[in-house]
């Protein structure tokens, strides 16, 4: 079922590397991952499919599992239910039953159930059920070696399959009445009420409507002051060192091999500085996830949806959606994907239409190296900028909202499961970060080469084209768009980089360095001197708020099925980023005037 700890237990079962979260529904891909063979040397696969709360649902999530148990019938089936909530979770478990397959399930959070002061008689029940039921703790990894052997004496125990395609499998589950109910008064003591004092005490101030939402804002203000405040040293410190690498290395190996001219200017003023230029943002996107993991994992995230749901209504959606919206921060690609959860198509695409406005970690790398540029000063100055453009993205979806709810109109209901709080592991938020970081270098490593190779090409061709005269194929492209984007502050130069920017907007600064030929630790000198403040506002809005990358285009038509859909969100956010740019700039141009 959702949100009980079953992708940390996948992870303690194969080492593997499952997205973490305490909200329902962040799975929404299927995880393969090997487990440990068992002393005959057998292997075992573990397929982690999607939480959902009854096999008959009809969210995608729900159509997932279903043709996968329909289409592949697995061998043996874990089920995985929170402990401190088996009241109401023993369904799932006695519907999977129905179906005939081998079942053992765990117990997950069962020390928090006993602090809670829920009693489960584990053995009573699995031998009333009839089938292995064991309590594990996939946070603090206890009972997972014992979960390990009943796995493989299952194993030991059966012949694997033969050969060929297995049946399909009938989903047509039903439970007995009162079953449920009478398992759990002969098996499980529940206190006269639960012990969680801790979680209504604190919820009494998150979920306030007016102080909830304050703190919710000021919570967002101060990530992204620590993001500028931590990040910027270890950028200026991982840019030196790649710099000292140019200029000790690379160049005079260069030269030692006797490289032609132009192939050493492609090498080292292309692909090199472009490549090395996004590589000092990999400390702002390690910070970046270990910052929205606490969030995630310390059960926030559920409330703030609970918190923004009445909102949300207005725009024709509800609190999940702006969950989703959230979770963009990093990533509009699975934010996309985790549409999933919601049932209504209405509602589905029209979260599709605002995710994409959300300022995701890319975006922020722009940002954040815009402030430091341009407002650097006072202290506090770059987070604020920062957070006024978070405030941006999302008046952009509640302009979304109300222009498209009409459109695709939903009247699903909002059922939502508020988990306590929990403690974070350090261990679980470090290596969500470090993941997370290295999934960026290994799902943008081909757009940033071919993207600082072309940006190359670009700016030195045709051949003898002199450097600054115009007549390069960059200042051809910078020129023809000139009347469309001039208009908001747009030079040239930022036109060329914003193309490349609809390839993937980590390779955007990656652009701008090979554009103005300077390294990455000269590129905010280039850019200070080249455009103006309100430039670079300007700027920072067009990219907040256009095109998103060809990730989450993609993502769209597959989740959407339809290529007009996504052509009227690329339509869209191109149309609302001219006319917000326009109104900045030429806003600041009147103030300017005025004043």
């Amino acid at each position: 079922m959702p949100n009980t700890g079953k992708s940390t237990l996948y992870n303690r079962l194969t080492g593997g590397h499952a997205q973490i979260a305490n909200w329902p529904g962040l799975t929404v891909d299927l995880l393969r991952g090997a487990m440990p063979p068992d002393r005959n040397g057998t292997a075992y696969e573990l397929v982690d499919l999607p939480g959902i709360h009854d096999l008959s649902g009809s969210s995608e999530d729900e159509a997932l599992v279903q043709r996968f148990m329909r289409n592949t019938p697995p061998d043996l089936v874990l089920v995985v239910l929170n402990a401190s909530q088996i009241s109401s979770q023993l369904r799932l478990l006695l519907q999977m039953q129905q179906l005939g397959l081998p079942v053992v399930a765990a117990l997950n959070m069962s020390d928090e159930a006993r602090r809670f002061g829920i009693a489960i008689d584990h053995e009573g029940l699995g031998r009333a059920l009839g089938l292995p039921l064991l309590p594990v703790s996939a946070k603090s990894n206890q009972g997972i070696h014992a979960l390990i052997d009943q796995l493989h004496q299952w194993g030991e125990g059966h012949q694997p399959p033969s050969a060929g395609a297995p049946a399909a499998l009938q989903l047509e589950p039903h439970v007995p009445e009162g079953r449920q109910q009478e398992l759990v008064a002969r098996y499980v003591t529940l206190p006269a009420r639960l012990l969680n004092r801790r979680t209504r005490l604190v919820d009494r101030v998150l979920l306030n409507p007016v102080l909830g939402v304050v703190l919710f804002l000021a919570i967002v203000m101060v990530v992204f002051q620590l993001l500028y405040a931590i990040t910027t040293p270890l950028q200026e410190l991982l840019g030196a060192g790649l710099a000292w690498i140019q200029g000790s290395w690379l160049a005079p190996g260069l030269q030692v091999l006797g490289s032609p001219d132009w192939l050493k200017r492609f090498l080292l003023d292309g692909l090199w500085l472009g490549v090395s230029t996004v590589a000092t943002f990999l400390p702002l996107i390690f910070v970046f996830y270990v910052m929205i993991a606490i969030i995630e994992d310390s059960g926030y995230l559920p409330r703030a949806a609970f918190l923004m749901d009445g909102f949300m209504r207005w725009l024709g959606l509800d609190g999940r959606a702006f969950v989703l919206q959230v979770m963009g921060f990093g990533c509009n690609v699975p934010s996309i994907m985790g549409t999933r959860v919601i049932r209504d198509r209405g509602m589905r695409l029209l979260a599709m239409l605002c995710i994409p406005f959300a300022l995701c970690q890319a975006r922020l790398t722009v940002f954040i190296f815009m402030a430091g540029v341009f407002f650097a000063d006072p202290w506090w100055a770059p987070g604020l900028v920062l957070f006024g453009f978070y405030v941006m993205s999302f008046a952009a979806a509640v302009i979304t909202g109300l222009v498209f709810k009409r459109a695709y109109p939903s009247d699903e209901a909002f059922v939502l499961e508020l988990p306590p709080y929990r403690a974070p592991s350090l261990a679980t938020i470090l290596r969500r970060g470090w993941t997370s970081m290295l999934n960026f270098l290994f799902t943008t490593r081909v757009f940033i080469v071919v993207g600082a190779a072309a940006i190359w090409l670009l700016t030195n061709l045709p051949p003898g084209a002199a450097e600054g005269s115009g007549g390069t194929l960059a200042a051809g492209i910078g020129q023809l768009f000139q009347p469309l984007l001039g208009p908001i502050g747009m030079n040239p130069e930022l036109t060329v980089s914003l193309f490349f920017g609809f390839i993937a907007k980590e390779i955007l600064l990656g652009a701008m360095a090979v554009i103005y030929n300077t390294t990455e630790s000269g590129l905010g000198g280039a850019v200070h001197a080249a455009i103006t403040p309100l430039q670079s506002l300007s700027f920072m809005t067009f990219v907040l708020l256009y095109t998103p990358c060809l990730g989450t285009v993609a993502a769209q038509i597959q989740e959407a099925k339809s290529r007009n859909f996504a052509l009227l969100s690329l339509g869209w956010s191109l149309l609302l980023a001219w006319v917000m740019a326009l109104i900045v700039y030429q806003g600041g141009r009147l103030l300017l005037a005025l004043g």
